[in-house]
């Protein structure tokens, strides 16, 4: 061996050696375990109204008081006693149906490292939760049998003030939010807000300049009105071309389920456009599964006769916040 040879450095410094760029497809690749993705939100209406016993078909009937009895004092002696009435309506809550299908192929399937209908499924939930908080708020796409959604009551009873300058007495004072419900015989027990109003309620400072709801950059901000809890729907339902904030006695919406929230995986079957009847996917010719989810139930408002407000066209446990116009 020739002790004098030299090692030709040159040879590695014009790049002749091979590299990560090189050996890219030897070099295994991890794949996170976990899907990115937002959190689930569920339905703030089903979180906050009073949940009724399951129904046990498809319509139930609920008495609600309609009439107060009167009591007189006797006078004489002996006195005669007078007699007074009390009355009951009868509302009734319909149970509709909430339903999507949602087609994926086997292959997809087959190749994918996450457990993809665990992964649908929640999000499934919260689109339910999404349409249910928008129907029974707002009306929006609501079914032809739910009565009329909880912005359109509180508007036809009066029970609305429009954003202005002053944000503390629109919600605060005698001609608030909040008075609004309690002349109707009825207490607050919550808000909720869409996400814009959270800037508000932070910018709100007393006489001398200090924040009324933030003290500090640094702590968590309690977001609360008159010591009820106030929600921020993220679930895209909230409408707030239509109330800024609906605030209100949540008790009185109450709420039934007919069925609650089922899946079922099918392997055949055709899936139809529901406007036009065409068929869009045949499962078993297109190797296709498709995971189904039902629910069914309905919502009444049942606004009871109390001792405040009789009337009931102007007796309404919600008010709300108008954006200005």
């Amino acid at each position: 061996m020739n002790k004098n040879k030299k090692m030709n450095l040159q040879r590695f410094a014009e790049g002749n050696y091979i590299g990560s760029k090189d050996a890219s497809a030897l070099i295994p690749e991890q794949v996170s375990e976990q899907i990115m993705q937002s959190a689930i939100q569920n339905s703030v209406v089903l979180q906050l109204g009073r949940k009724l016993q399951n129904m046990t078909s498809n319509r139930t009937s609920m008495p609600v008081l309609d009439m107060l009895p009167v009591a007189y004092f006797v006078s004489g002696e002996p006195g005669v006693k007078k007699t007074t009435k009390q009355a009951w309506d009868k509302k009734v809550i319909y149970a509709e149906e909430i339903a999507v299908i949602v087609p994926i192929p086997e292959a997809v399937i087959d190749d994918s490292n996450y457990d993809l209908w665990g992964e649908v499924k929640p999000r499934l939930a919260e689109a339910f939760g999404a349409k249910i908080d928008g129907a029974i708020l707002f009306g929006a796409d609501k079914p032809a049998s739910w009565r009329d959604d909880i912005v359109k009551t509180a508007t036809a009873a009066g029970a609305k003030t429009t954003l202005t300058s002053d944000l503390y007495a629109d919600i605060m004072s005698e001609n608030g939010v909040i008075a609004n419900i309690e002349t109707s015989g009825y207490l607050p027990t919550g808000a909720i807000a869409d996400v814009s109003m959270r800037a508000k309620l932070r910018g709100l400072r007393d006489q001398q300049g200090n924040p009324l709801f933030k003290s500090d950059m640094q702590g968590s901000t309690n977001y609360a009105l008159d010591g009820n809890p106030m929600y921020f729907p993220l679930n895209g339902a909230y409408d707030p071309t239509k109330a800024l904030m609906i605030c209100g006695d949540f008790s009185q919406l109450v709420y039934s389920i007919r069925q609650d929230i089922t899946f079922k995986i099918f392997t055949e079957g055709v899936i139809q456009d529901p406007t036009t009847g065409e068929i869009v996917y045949n499962l078993m010719q297109n190797d296709m599964v498709a995971l189904r989810a039902v629910m069914r139930l309905g919502w009444e408002l049942p606004n009871p006769v109390n001792r405040m407000k009789a009337d009931k066209a102007k007796r309404c446990p919600f008010s709300l916040l108008l954006p200005s116009e």
